[in-house]
């Protein structure tokens, strides 16, 4: 079976990137403020792991809302981030493409915090994985991390240090912002992993 990956260039799908080797890495220009970087990020992890790469742009901003159109977060949104029905246009523009390819299968990076939006949830990748399979091609869509944090899919992973240095998370800029939500998760993953990989501390002796 033929796979295809939308790879972002965040720490999530690069970690995707590593487990599961797709055939395919998919990467979509949309309009975002981070493309620039997302872009050379995904471009290097798919060189480094001997994926076919393809870049797709369709200039969306227009339609976009909050940090990473560099607008007005719209009224229903949960948060500052949120970009009206985003995972369900990325992959169905990394499905148009994939199919030209002879892609099955099409990964999402989505991690089990992604259910803090109603496009992270299991019950949607179900349900577009079965719309995009009851068209041509019977493609399905697959989220294999959805139940896992980014910590533990980085340790299944074991996507090394130097690929996860190449991560763009930054919601607002191709440089990282360091205060919205992308960065904020970014810098306490890497915390997180620093703390793992210390190990238990020696008690400070008394005197």
């Amino acid at each position: 079976m033929k796979t295809a990956l939308l790879l972002s260039g965040g720490m999530d799908s690069i970690a995707i990137a590593w487990w599961k080797r797709p055939s395919v890495a998919i990467t979509i220009d949309y309009g975002q403020l981070p493309a620039r970087a997302e872009i050379t990020a995904a471009t290097a992890v798919a060189q480094r792991l001997g994926m076919a790469h393809h870049v797709a742009k369709v200039d969306c901003r227009s339609l976009g809302s909050g940090d990473m159109a560099g607008a007005t977060a719209n009224e229903h949104a949960p948060a500052s981030d949120w970009w009206p029905y985003r995972n369900q246009m990325l992959l169905t523009f990394a499905a148009m493409k994939a199919i030209s390819l002879g892609v099955e299968k099409l990964y999402i990076g989505s991690v089990l915090s992604d259910g803090f939006h109603r496009d992270g949830t299991p019950e949607f990748v179900e349900t577009l994985s079965g719309l995009l399979a009851l068209q041509e091609g019977g493609m399905t869509v697959s989220a294999p991390a959805i139940k896992l944090s980014t910590l533990e899919l980085i340790r299944l992973s074991g996507v090394p240090d130097t690929e996860l240095a190449l991560a763009h998370s930054c919601h607002k800029s191709h440089v990282p912002c360091g205060n919205c939500r992308g960065c904020n998760k970014y810098f306490k993953v890497l915390e997180d992993l620093n703390d793992g990989m210390a190990g238990p501390q020696e008690p400070t002796p008394t005197v």
